[in-house]
């Protein structure tokens, strides 16, 4: 019934459009950053595979401008103020990350028998390094850390250079190199230059201010700017990447990192077209080239060690010069080591143009596939170290008001919740209403009597809260996905903390606590409190606060503190504090932060299976239990806490509850075009036990 490879435009883009559903999440379950889903779905499903696609012309297009936006958004992510700032540094470690892999690259060309220009041109493939770690560091709290600041400044250096190799090899490569050819290279690409730093921003700016599109109409613009550079550069005698590298770098200032417009073109090179341009990557490789041919082992080994001796060379030079210690070296290989967008880019051009041959293409496709590995593994390891290391930054308290939201699902659930919101809100001085949420799916047959059944148990929390004197705002939603319901009620009513229940089931094997939950978590920087309570809050006689090793270095952790205090005092009960791992002394100053004193003792305990025998094995009816839990990724998580829920649940503990303190708002996502990073991806080992 059907001819391979596909031939049909539907069934060609319904079979790509899947294997992009699919590869980045099982890349996900693997702990592996998403961008090796598509490339290894080229290489099994293309031509050198199972040949059920082919290479053909709509790959090609769609994989073009997925090289495009690849690179010009790569040019929109530079830190420029940040290389302005360090700048020194930036510039010396910038050119020892690409000399040092230029020079051996080059050396192993040489020493297979390549030619200068394809040797030149490999080396510089190696000088390249994409960023795809640094958004770990940034939710570890490091990004402002020197090391840090070095490598990610050095970056539009040895991107830079990398490209401008490419620009003049290539262009050697299609011509006669001469003196007259370079002179003319030279002066073609010093007017496409200054056309594009000089014309791009000017035509925007009077774009911007002049007219007063939709965002689809800004998006279009954009995109112009884009594939004109791209064109002019084709003018001007080199490849279009350059053209789409230097339009990034041009309007850099012009649109913002966080904006509508900067989603725009994300969303819209990473659901379609970077997919694409891995997957035509992938279909390059052929692995019979590997298996039959020792020569191409021998080259991949010999690539792949190239880069990682060069890289780490530079980042040891920089170590040595400016002091840093050890995990700071780590870190700055952890970040230069991954190889992605302008190595895939140059990969491809270098093909195209015939530079560099099929067993190349392999070499640095399983160089890339390494590199993505190893970069994010020692980002996270070292970066983790680091920040445990660096002094936590100054309390500040807030000056947003503290508005408390309680998703509602059964009156007696809802009861509980309000007597733990209520004690929670005397902390606060400001006479903010509690916000009480039903949130209801509108997929279902019988909507109408879903919306009555919310509004009833509306009704029932107001007249709960109305017994107390404390003034309520109701909320409800209407929306097919509950996490989805309940994040954009925070949103929409600024929420600063969220008191859910859990009924101590878990929906799945994998689940923290149950898909709505675990999303909703995921998804938000809030204080949350998920809370199992079965007896009333006020025949609490102890409560039992557990914090993980690195909970001080959290953002909200002196606010989760204080609160826990407060709490204690309220309900006129003591406060055992256990503190994993850490200094007691420095626990206890933390304690004298707050204006709330409740009877405190403090104790040190040494690792999970101690808390499990010593404190949780028998635990009192009139205990509270408090976890201080941390979202994945942040300098306090551990793969203990994803399990200790169920753990808790399963001992038939009454009353306990899992705190997620406040996290910093925005993550730091440049490096990662195409692909999903998994928020963690150490393996259990590399942590305390």
């Amino acid at each position: 019934m059907f001819e391979l490879p596909l031939q049909h435009p539907v069934m060609v883009f319904a079979l790509s459009m899947t294997l992009f559903l699919l590869t980045p999440m099982l890349m996900k379950r693997m702990r592996i950053p998403g961008l090796i889903g598509p490339i290894l779905a080229g290489i099994i499903m293309g031509p050198h595979g199972f040949a059920v696609l082919a290479r053909d012309q709509t790959v090609e297009l769609l994989g073009t401008v997925g090289l495009l936006f690849i690179i010009f958004i790569a040019g929109l992510e530079m830190d420029i103020d940040g290389f302005k700032k360090y700048k020194n540094r930036s510039i010396f470690f910038g050119l020892l990350s690409f000399i040092f892999p230029l020079l051996i690259g080059t050396g192993i060309g040489l020493g297979l028998d390549y030619s200068l220009s394809a040797s030149i041109l490999l080396g510089s493939i190696l000088g390249s390094h994409t960023l795809l770690g640094y958004p770990i560091a940034s939710r570890l709290g490091v990004s402002k850390n020197k090391a840090v600041t070095t490598a990610v400044g050095g970056t539009l250096v040895t991107d830079t250079l990398a490209l401008i190799t490419l620009a003049i090899i290539t262009g050697a490569a299609t011509g006669h190199l001469s003196l007259g050819f370079v002179l003319s290279l030279f002066l073609s690409l010093a007017l496409f230059v200054l056309a594009i730093t000089l014309g791009a921003p000017l035509i925007t700016r009077w774009f911007f201010r002049n007219m007063s599109p939709d965002g689809s109409t800004l998006f279009t613009f954009i995109i112009v700017i884009l594939f004109f550079s791209a064109f002019l550069a084709m003018v001007a005698g080199v490849q279009p990447i350059i053209g789409a590298f230097l339009a990034g770098l041009t309007l850099n200032r012009l649109v913002f990192d966080q904006g509508p417009l900067m989603n725009r073109i994300r969303f819209t090179a990473n659901a379609l077209f970077i997919p694409f341009f891995l997957l035509s990557v992938g279909m390059l490789m052929d692995l019979s080239v590997l298996i039959g041919n020792p020569r191409a082992w021998i080259l991949t080994v010999f690539i792949v060690g190239g880069v990682i001796l060069g890289k780490y060379l530079a980042s040891w030079v920089v170590y040595k010069f400016y002091n840093y210690n050890r995990d700071e070296l780590h870190i700055t290989f952890g970040l230069t080591i991954p190889q992605a967008a302008a190595t895939l880019a140059a990969t491809l051009v270098g093909f195209n143009v015939g530079l560099l041959d099929q067993a190349t293409v392999n070499a640095v496709i399983i160089k890339i596939l390494v590199t993505c590995i190893v970069g994010p593994y020692f980002v996270e390891k070292y970066g983790r170290k680091i920040s445990l290391l660096e002094e936590q930054t100054p309390y500040v308290q807030r000056d947003a008001p503290e508005r408390i939201m309680l998703p509602m699902t059964k009156p007696k659930a809802m009861e509980m919740l309000f007597d733990l919101a209520f004690v929670l809100r005397q902390q606060n001085k400001q006479d903010q209403p509690l916000y009480p949420l039903t949130v209801v799916n509108n997929e279902t047959n019988t909507l109408d009597g879903e919306i009555e059944n919310a509004e009833k148990l509306l009704g029932h929390a107001m007249q709960y809260a109305s017994g107390a004197d404390i003034p309520i705002k109701l909320l409800t939603r209407v929306d097919p996905n509950i996490a989805n319901g309940m994040v954009r009620a925070v949103i929409e009513e600024r929420i600063s903390m969220v008191i859910a229940g859990w009924n101590a089931k878990q929906t799945r094997s994998h689940c923290t606590f149950g898909s709505v939950l675990d999303r909703f978590v995921d998804r938000t920087t809030q204080a949350i409190l998920i809370a199992k309570l079965d007896q009333p809050l006020n025949t609490t006689k102890r409560i039992v606060a557990v914090f993980p090793r690195g909970m001080d270095h959290a953002y909200g952790f002196r606010e989760a503190l204080h609160r826990i205090q407060g709490m204690s005092t309220a309900i006129g009960s003591t406060l055992h504090c256990l503190i994993m791992d850490e200094d007691e002394n420095g626990f206890l100053n933390y304690l004298l932060e707050s204006h709330h004193q409740p009877p405190t003792t403090v104790a040190r305990i040494f690792g999970w299976k101690t808390l499990y025998a010593t404190y949780l094995s028998t635990p009192h009816p009139d205990d509270l239990i408090v976890i201080l839990s941390a979202r994945a990724g942040t300098v306090a998580w551990h793969p203990e806490l994803e399990v200790l829920p169920g753990k808790l649940a399963r001992r038939k503990l009454q009353n306990f509850i899992i705190y997620y303190p406040t996290e910093e708002k925005e993550t730091d996502m440049r490096g990662t075009s195409g692909t999903g990073l998994p928020k963690e991806v150490l393996l259990r080992r590399d942590f305390y036990t």
